[in-house]
């Protein structure tokens, strides 16, 4: 995408200026253009930003209050805000700085030096969004489990404890699925460990599909996944543990292992329940439902209320 270059001034022949001389320097592909500070503000948030030029008088919303109200969002808190002032007195420059503007340049002002200004933070800009980027696909690793890519335990337990939290407060359902394949240590004995793994990547993706975007798949661990279904009751959450049971049961691998029969035993918990005060014993009750479910047989589905 093209960077963005919103310019804030009253003055539309101060506006046109400012675009030819920054124009034939190619630093950005799109130029917004505002008369005031509140449409200035309105098209920040409408608009990807990449720098901002900002006359610091200006009838109705001057200077000050706009970058007031810039530094009052987070989402455009870091898009740099160079001020634009024709008074030389430092009081309004200092005021503006400690407002948040990056930077100021007095008018009338020298094409070379608006361009030398803008380019250092246009680079600063460049910078933050490149360690934005950094710090997420870290959190992102740091939540994501290698081998499946679904979330690992860790984050299965916070976002668990934040539905939780959620479910009391609301008074909404929340479910719980504990999921196990079948023999898994039979098929890593028989097909090896690497094999083992790719059953573990395609029961994993089998799982995520099965779900809604805002449902959270996780490996819990080994060959044990966990779902959480916010806002669905036991017999909610029992018809999609049994679509994932379908599911994985009609899987076909291929190859050498051609012939497994691939199956997964599945336990669910839900509340409001009697027995269902914490996370843990939400996770408890359906932990014990899979262990019913894994002693009655295999490849089934079995609630914390057995009767279901």
């Amino acid at each position: 995408m093209p960077r963005t270059l919103l310019i804030i001034d009253d003055s539309k022949t101060m506006r046109r200026q400012v675009v030819d001389i920054l124009q034939p320097a190619r630093l950005f592909g799109r130029y917004l253009e505002a008369e005031n500070g509140l449409e200035g503000f309105k098209l920040l948030l409408a608009e990807p930003v990449d720098v901002v030029l900002c006359d610091l008088e200006m009838p109705g919303m001057d200077g000050l209050k706009f970058l007031d109200l810039h530094r009052s969002r987070a989402e455009v808190r870091d898009i740099p805000v160079i001020l634009l002032t024709g008074r030389e007195g430092s009081t309004q420059k200092v005021k503006g700085l400690e407002r948040g503007a990056s930077d100021y340049v007095i008018k009338p002002f020298d094409p070379d030096e608006l361009i030398a200004r803008v380019k250092v933070q246009l680079k600063i800009k460049r910078l933050q969004d490149h360690l934005k980027e950094q710090n997420r696909k870290l959190e992102e690793l740091s939540n994501t489990d290698a081998l499946t890519s679904l979330a690992n335990r860790r984050a299965l337990m916070d976002a668990l404890e934040k539905e939780f939290q959620r479910s009391t407060r609301t008074g909404q359902n929340l479910s719980l699925i504990m999921a196990d394949i079948d023999h898994f240590k039979q098929i890593n004995d028989t097909y090896g460990h690497q094999q083992g793994d790719v059953v573990l990547k395609v029961v994993a993706g089998v799982v995520r599909n099965q779900l809604r975007d805002y449902d959270i798949a996780a490996r819990f661990g080994g060959e044990e996944f966990a779902v959480i279904l916010p806002a669905t009751d036991l017999s909610g959450a029992l018809l999609v543990a049994e679509r994932i049971r379908e599911a994985v049961d009609g899987i076909k691998l291929g190859g050498s292992m051609n012939p497994l029969c691939l199956t997964i035993s599945l336990g669910v918990s839900s509340r409001p329940g009697s027995e269902i005060v914490s996370v843990d014993t939400l996770i408890r009750e359906a932990d014990d439902a899979l262990y019913r479910a894994k002693h009655a047989g295999r490849n089934r589905v079995e609630s914390s209320i057995p009767s279901l």
